[in-house]
C-alpha cells in the first residue's frame, strides 16, 4: 500500500481498524487506544469514569495504562513495557496559552522505573481530537514500523515500512508530506533517530508543521531514554492526522467562561512578556544571563556557577541568531518561545556543509552542552543541538554525562586509553562533537557515554581503576537520571527538589531555583520544606491536563510581589482552576488542583516502590549537588563558606586548613539535606522511608487493592 507524494517510501499493512470518531465531551474523547506490535493488534477501550476522576488525563492516564501493562519484574526492553502518550482535558484549546502539550511515559532504561516528559508539538491534541485520550503501545515489531492514527479517515493502521531515512529530521519531513497529502499541517509525527537505538539516552521528537518555513518543527520528550524504548520496539514513527482545530472541538462546559479566562491570561502575557523575560523574542535563553549572574549556571561539570564568558551563550547572542517570526509550538500560544536558527551549516557529521534549520537551543541545552562542557561558542552549541535532535539524543543527559567524563579525564581517573586517543578536556569542542557522533553510532568512547553517568561510574571503576568515591561525589545523577542544568549547591530547596523528584533530577518537577535563589521567596527552612510539597503538585497538574508550565510562573502579574503568596502566583492558579472548571464542568478551586495532583503523584511514588526504586536512599544526591567537593570549589566562594562555618564553629575556622573546611562544610550540608528529607516526607504523608502511608492513600482515593497489597508487603499497614 502506498499513499501520498513520496515515491521513496513504501508501506505494507500489518493491521488496520476503522472506527467512528467520537465527539469530544467536556475535554475527553472517552476512550483509549492500544497497539500491540508483537501481535499486530489494535484495541479501543472506553475510559471508565472512575479512572478519569482519579487520574484526570495526560500523565495520570499514562501511569494507569503503564501500571496495567507491566509488573514489578518488567525491564525497560521487555515487550510488556509500554510507550504511553496522552494529552489532557484542557489540551488542544487554541486560545489559552500553552495548551498543546503531550505527555509521554514509559519505564526508563536509565532508572528502571517510570519516566515521563511533558512535550510540545501538535501530537497530543491531534490524538485526542482523532478520538483517543491516550495511546498505549506495547510489544515489539520485527521490522521498521509506523503507527498511523488518522482522525480524518477514521482509521488506525500498523504499517511495515521500507525506504525510511535514518535521522529524525529527514524522516519527519517525509512522513509529514506523505501522510499529509495536500496538507502537511494536518500531521504530527513522533519519531527518533539512530542515537536512540545505539544508546540509553534516546529522546523523542514531536512535530508541528511550520507553514511559513515549509517544514516540520520539533519539541523533545527528552528525559530518561523514552526514544530508546521507542526504537527498541521497532517503532520508527507514530503519526497523528487531524483537520481544523477550534475551541468548540473540546466541547467546553462553559464556552463563555473559557473565552473570558483565556483572554485575561493571553492579554497579560502580551503586555508583560516584553518587559519581563522576552520569551516571545528569545525563548528560554534569557535564563542563561540570570543563572550566570546568580552563580547558578553549571560550568565544568557543576563545579562552578559562573564564567566570565557565560554571556557568549546568553540571550543577546541568540536574539541575533534566531530566525524572526511566530514560534509557538501550539496554535495561537501567546508565549511563542520555540525559536530556531535557519541556514545553519554544521562543520562535522553527515550534514557537514549542508544548510539546516536548528530547533532551539533552549536554556537546558545551552547550559548542558555549552557552559557545563566549558564550551562558550554558540555555534558549537547549535551544532550539538541539531545533531542531538537528528540522532534522537537527550541534550541534558548527553551534556551532563559528557561533562562528567571530561572531569574524570582531567582528574586522571581515565585517560586516552578510555577515550580512544583524544584529550577529553573541558572546552574541547571537536572532541565533544566526535563523542556525540560516536554515541549515535554506538561506537568508541561514545558507546560508554551513551550508557549514562550511573553506568559510566561502574565501567570506569571496573575497567580503568577510577576511584568510586570521587565519582560518586562528582557524578551528577540521581535514581540513574542525569541532573538538569542548575547549580544547587547554595539552594537547599533545589537540592530537595532534585533528590525527591519521582523520576530523578529533572527541572520540570524541581524548578525552585528561581524562587529560592533569585527571588528569595523562601528564606526559612520551613518555607523550603513546604514548597517541596506544593510546587511539584502544581507542576504535576499541568502534566495531567495537557498544559505547558511556562505561563504559570515565568511571566507573572505586575502586582505579584505584593500578594500574600508570591511564590505560588495565585492569580494564575485561580485562572487555571477557572479554566479547568470551564472545560470539564467539574468545579475546581486552587486546593482542588493540589488534591488532583497529590493522588497521581503518590500513585507514581507507589509505582516506583513496585519497581524497586523507593525508600530514603533512592532520594540521595551526589555531594556536588550540596556543596564543594574539592578545595578549588570552596575557594571560589570562600568568604561565603567561611561565614557559614563560623555560625557553627566560631573563630576556630581561622585555624582550619582548606581540606578541613571542605570536610566540615560537607558534614553540615549533608545533615541539612537529611533534615529536609525527613520534613518533606512528613509533610507529604509518607513514612520515614519515604513511602506513602495507608492514611495518605485512603485520603487521596488511590487505595486500590493492588496498592494496599504492595504497601503491606513493605510493612506499611497504617
Amino acid at each position: 500500500m502506498t499513499r501520498g507524494r513520496s515515491s521513496e517510501l513504501s508501506f505494507e499493512e500489518v493491521a488496520s481498524l476503522a472506527y467512528e470518531r467520537p465527539d469530544i465531551a467536556r475535554g475527553y474523547a472517552g476512550q483509549t487506544l492500544a497497539v500491540d506490535l508483537s501481535r499486530g493488534a489494535i484495541d479501543i477501550t472506553p475510559l471508565a469514569e472512575e479512572v478519569k476522576r482519579i487520574f484526570i488525563g495526560g500523565k495520570g492516564l499514562d501511569l494507569w495504562l503503564l501500571w496495567n501493562a507491566v509488573n514489578g519484574d518488567t525491564a525497560w526492553n521487555d515487550p510488556e513495557n509500554a510507550v504511553c502518550i496522552a494529552s489532557g482535558p484542557l489540551g488542544g484549546t487554541p486560545n489559552y496559552p500553552g495548551s498543546g502539550k503531550s505527555i509521554v511515559t514509559t519505564l526508563s532504561p536509565l532508572t528502571s522505573t517510570v519516566i515521563d516528559s511533558n512535550v510540545g508539538g501538535h501530537f497530543g491534541p491531534f490524538l485526542k481530537f482523532s478520538g483517543f485520550d491516550a495511546l498505549c503501545i506495547t510489544g515489539k515489531a520485527a521490522e521498521d514500523t509506523v503507527v498511523l492514527v488518522d482522525g480524518v479517515r477514521g482509521v488506525v493502521e500498523v504499517l511495515r515500512a521500507k525506504g525510511l531515512p535514518a535521522t529524525a529530521y529527514d524522516l519527519s519531513q517525509q512522513l509529514s508530506e506523505h501522510f499529509g497529502e495536500d496538507d502537511p499541517g494536518s500531521v504530527s509525527v513522533v519519531t527518533t533517530g539512530p542515537g536512540a537505538a545505539n544508546s540509553l539516552l534516546g529522546c523523542l521528537d514531536f512535530t508541528w508543521y511550520d507553514a511559513k518555513r515549509g517544514r516540520p518543527r520539533y519539541k523533545q520528550a527528552g528525559r530518561g531514554g523514552t526514544g530508546t524504548v521507542f526504537a527498541d520496539k521497532g517503532l520508527r514513527a507514530v503519526v497523528a492526522r487531524f483537520g481544523k482545530v477550534s475551541q468548540a472541538l473540546n466541547d467546553p462546559a462553559d464556552a463563555a467562561a473559557l473565552k473570558d479566562v483565556a483572554k485575561l491570561h493571553r492579554e497579560e502575557i502580551h503586555q508583560l512578556d516584553p518587559v519581563q523575560n522576552r520569551m516571545r523574542q528569545v525563548g528560554t535563553t534569557h535564563i542563561v544571563d540570570i543563572m550566570n549572574d546568580f552563580d547558578l549556571l553549571p560550568t565544568h561539570n557543576f563545579r562552578f556557577g559562573h564564567h566570565p564568558e557565560g554571556l557568549n551563550l546568553g540571550q543577546d547572542v541568540y536574539d541575533r541568531l534566531f530566525d524572526k517570526g511566530f514560534d509557538g509550538c501550539w496554535i495561537g500560544c501567546a508565549v511563542a518561545c520555540s525559536h530556531g536558527v535557519k541556514s545553519f551549516v554544521p562543520l562535522t557529521g553527515p550534514y557537514a556543509g549542508r544548510e539546516v534549520f536548528v530547533d532551539g537551543p533552549e536554556y537546558e541545552t545551552i547550559a548542558g552542552c555549552g557552559s557545563n562542557l566549558g564550551i562558550f561558542d554558540p555555534h558549537t552549541v547549535l551544532e550539538i543541538n541539531f545533531y542531538c535532535d537528528a540522532y534522537g539524543i537527550d541534550t541534558i543527559s548527553f551534556g551532563t554525562g559528557l561533562a562528567f567524563a571530561m572531569e574524570c579525564f582531567e582528574l586522571g581517573l581515565i585517560d586516552e586509553r578510555a577515550t580512544g586517543g583524544f584529550a577529553l578536556r573541558f572546552g574541547n569542542r571537536l572532541a565533544a562533537l566526535e563523542v556525540l557522533h560516536q554515541v549515535a553510532r554506538g561506537e568508541g568512547f561514545g558507546a560508554l557515554v551513551g550508557q549514562g553517568v550511573r553506568r559510566m561510574k561502574e565501567i570506569f571503576a571496573r575497567e580503568f581503576g577510577a576511584d568510586p568515591q570521587v565519582m560518586a561525589d562528582i557524578g551528577m545523577e540521581a535514581k540513574g537520571l542525569e541532573f538538569s542544568e542548575y547549580v544547587s549547591k547554595e539552594s537547599l530547596a533545589q537540592q530537595g527538589g532534585y533528590g525527591l523528584a519521582l523520576k530523578g533530577p529533572q527541572h520540570d518537577e524541581a524548578w525552585l531555583i528561581f524562587l529560592d535563589m533569585v527571588h528569595n521567596l523562601m528564606p526559612s527552612f520551613e518555607q523550603k520544606a513546604e514548597a517541596l510539597h506544593w510546587f511539584p503538585m502544581f507542576r504535576t497538574w499541568f502534566g495531567l491536563c495537557g498544559l505547558c508550565k511556562l505561563p504559570w510562573n515565568d511571566i507573572v502579574p505586575e502586582d505579584n510581589a505584593n500578594t500574600a503568596e508570591p511564590a505560588k502566583v495565585m492569580q494564575h492558579v485561580e485562572w487555571y482552576a477557572d479554566y479547568f472548571s470551564a472545560v470539564t464542568g467539574r468545579e475546581a478551586n486552587p486546593d482542588d488542583l493540589i488534591a488532583m495532583s497529590e493522588a497521581v503523584y503518590n500513585f507514581q511514588r507507589i509505582f516506583n516502590l513496585r519497581m524497586g526504586v523507593c525508600g530514603a536512599a533512592s532520594d540521595d544526591i551526589p555531594y556536588r549537588a550540596m556543596g564543594p567537593v574539592f578545595p578549588m570549589e570552596y575557594e571560589a566562594n570562600g568568604e561565603k563558606y567561611d561565614g557559614e562555618l563560623r555560625e557553627e564553629l566560631g573563630d576556630a575556622v581561622e585555624e582550619m586548613s582548606i581540606e578541613e573546611k571542605v570536610a566540615a562544610l560537607r558534614r553540615r550540608r549533608e545533615a541539612a539535606y537529611r533534615k529536609l528529607k525527613a520534613a518533606v516526607y512528613e509533610r507529604r504523608g509518607w513514612t520515614e522511608e519515604g513511602i506513602p502511608t495507608l492514611a495518605t492513600v485512603k485520603r487521596l482515593g488511590i487505595d486500590l487493592p493492588e496498592v494496599l497489597e504492595l504497601l503491606a508487603a513493605h510493612g506499611v499497614t497504617s
